[in-house]
């Protein structure tokens, strides 16, 4: 069991790792949460040491491949940090990013707080409490050198893979009459490649996703706030990307984000 000097000593060993790309083996023992509750509490200081209120929350690992991926059985939440959300068009540095990849995502704005409760919240709870919908693009990252090897714990007190994410503005007005789980999302690299799929590779479908982690949350008596972006997973295979390239997310009717990654940013 963990006491409050080793959680902020493990928060702060992956926050510095964060800051200058630098890898570890994995968290020593003395650190290393035994339960997701002390990987909780080792993430929520970053959101302290970012200096700003958290932007919002990451759901990992919502597809049985990215469950494969990064070692884990189910899903795991982050946090988004504000200083790492960027709008569409930016050109983000590529710097040392291992995992290298690029994830289409739909984003849920939070209007009203979903607060913990006993009780589990139902999707008809959680969907009322939704003020908009947005498309993001997520660039994650891990501050382990073998991250599928470290374990749920470990990845969850690494911020669920938390790096940068983009995310565009609100979607056209009919947005809750759509079938997200049949919605068809493109990924491409300009000149590159293209993967494909549909919003059912979040969990079913992203509003399944989004009460997921309303009830993880929960579990854990954490609110999602009103205000809160929940970016809620990829809805296709991970495209690759290095530095130079640009992505284009294609949402169909509901629009296009675009991001480009450079050496200098």
């Amino acid at each position: 069991m963990l006491g409050h000097i080793e959680i902020e000593r493990a928060a702060r060993l992956i926050w510095n790792c964060w800051q200058t790309g630098e890898t570890i083996e994995r968290l020593p023992d003395s650190l290393s949460p035994s339960t997701r509750a002390e990987a909780y509490e080792i993430q929520a200081h970053y959101g302290t040491f970012s200096g700003s209120p958290i932007f919002g929350w990451k759901i990992a690992a919502t597809s049985t491949a990215g469950q494969n991926h990064i070692g884990v059985s189910g899903p795991i939440v982050g946090r988004l940090l504000r200083n790492r959300v960027f709008q569409p068009d930016s050109s983000l540095r590529f710097g040392s990013n291992r995992m290298a990849v690029a994830e289409p995502e739909f984003a849920f704005r939070i209007g009203t707080t979903l607060y913990p409760r006993s009780t589990e919240y139902k999707l008809e709870e959680v969907s009322a409490a939704v003020a908009s919908l947005h498309g993001a693009v997520e660039i994650p990252n891990s501050r382990f050198l073998n991250y599928a090897c470290v374990g749920e714990n470990n990845l969850i007190a690494d911020n669920a893979c938390a790096h940068e994410v983009v995310v565009g503005p609100s979607m056209c007005n009919s947005w809750r009459s759509l079938d997200l789980a049949h919605h068809e999302v493109s990924i491409s690299v300009l000149n590159g490649e293209t993967n494909k799929g549909i919003g059912a590779n979040v969990l079913g479908d992203p509003w399944a996703a989004l009460t997921w982690i309303a009830n993880e949350l929960s579990e854990n008596n954490t609110s999602l706030s009103a205000g809160d972006t929940v970016i809620t997973g990829t809805c296709a295979d991970p495209i690759s990307i290095s530095s130079g390239d640009t992505v284009i997310v294609d949402y169909g009717t509901l629009g296009l984000i675009q991001v480009s990654f450079s050496e200098d940013g």
